[in-house]
């Protein structure tokens, strides 16, 4: 029986020695596994992040629009820069840029038929018309206010936003008669 010389050996014995270790799997494996987890986790907390945002903006609706439906924003003779400082930014959580950030539109019907929105997103961009009208006693009345959020996870393949730029449009709305406050 003949052996392989020895130059041929060392080889073959370093690859069975290779082929057999277990020291380093684990740091490969989590070097292969690692990426995906991080995307995931941190899209998990975005899109958390972005409800819980959503879930104080609609907060602060209902807390504004209750100064519209209880007459207290007209008697006042609020305007729309004098509702948003006065009553919305007073009700925003600091996650909100209020002053440069939030767009407040109160519109007034006479019926809750006649009731009639428009989308603020053309081509993916806000579109800013919106208006002031918190109608008088008895009147329908529609508030919403908008937020653009900025996005940050989107370069890791999870888009949800609905505008250019990264972001994210929320909004809030409410719609109620207003009591019948001069009475």
């Amino acid at each position: 029986m003949s052996f392989p010389p020895d130059f041929m050996r060392a080889p073959a014995k370093v690859v069975r020695r290779f082929r057999g270790s277990q020291r380093g799997s684990a740091a490969v494996e989590f070097a292969l596994v690692a990426p995906l987890f991080f995307a995931l986790l941190f899209a998990i907390i975005e899109t958390g992040l972005m409800f819980f945002a959503s879930q104080s903006l609609e907060t602060a609706l209902q807390d504004s629009a209750r100064m519209i439906m209880t007459g207290q924003a007209q008697i006042a003779n609020y305007d729309k820069a004098g509702f948003k400082q006065n009553v919305v930014c007073k009700n925003v959580s600091i996650l909100f840029d209020c002053t440069n950030g939030i767009f407040v539109d109160v519109t007034s019907y006479s019926t809750f038929s006649s009731i009639s929105l428009s989308d603020p997103i053309t081509s993916g961009n806000f579109v800013d018309n919106t208006q002031y009208n918190p109608g008088g006693p008895g009147n329908i009345v529609v508030v919403r206010l908008f937020y653009q959020w900025p996005i940050f996870v989107t370069a890791l393949g999870y888009n949800i936003a609905n505008l250019s730029g990264g972001k994210r449009l929320l909004s809030a709305t409410a719609a109620f008669k207003n009591e019948p406050y001069g009475s």
